[in-house]
């Protein structure tokens, strides 16, 4: 189920404040009552119904990079994984590895067939 965005969270909190229970209101927004209950709980706690900052490490690569390496993979359709990540500098000119071309390749829906001398 994708989250609520900032606009149904508004919209789902003003319901409750209109005097609507939180059962109806998770039936009007088509997610589970507790989800309701727990913005509800938040806005009360820490006064905003925005996401909390999310651990993990930045991406190595733009939006514009990743749509560069699909379009070069798509004119060359024999362009091997390494040689793309060997053309291609992260964010910083730093290098990326070949794993995260074919991650980057299989979340736009292509797929690298890997060629090994056993197959032939």
């Amino acid at each position: 189920m994708p989250r609520l965005s900032e606009v149904d969270r508004h919209r789902a909190l003003g319901l409750l404040q209109a005097g609507f229970l939180i059962s109806g209101d998770s039936l009007r927004m088509n997610v589970n009552r507790m989800t309701i209950f727990r913005l509800r709980q938040r806005l009360h706690k820490m006064d905003t119904v925005s996401d909390r900052p999310c651990s993990g490490k930045p991406r190595c690569t733009t939006q514009r990079q990743d749509r560069n390496l699909v379009r070069n993979h798509m004119n060359n359709r024999f362009l091997s994984a390494s040689a793309s990540s060997r053309q291609t500098r992260g964010r910083n000119n730093q290098r990326i590895s070949a794993n995260t071309v074919r991650r980057r390749l299989s979340t736009s829906g292509l797929v690298l067939v890997a060629h090994t001398l056993a197959s032939f």
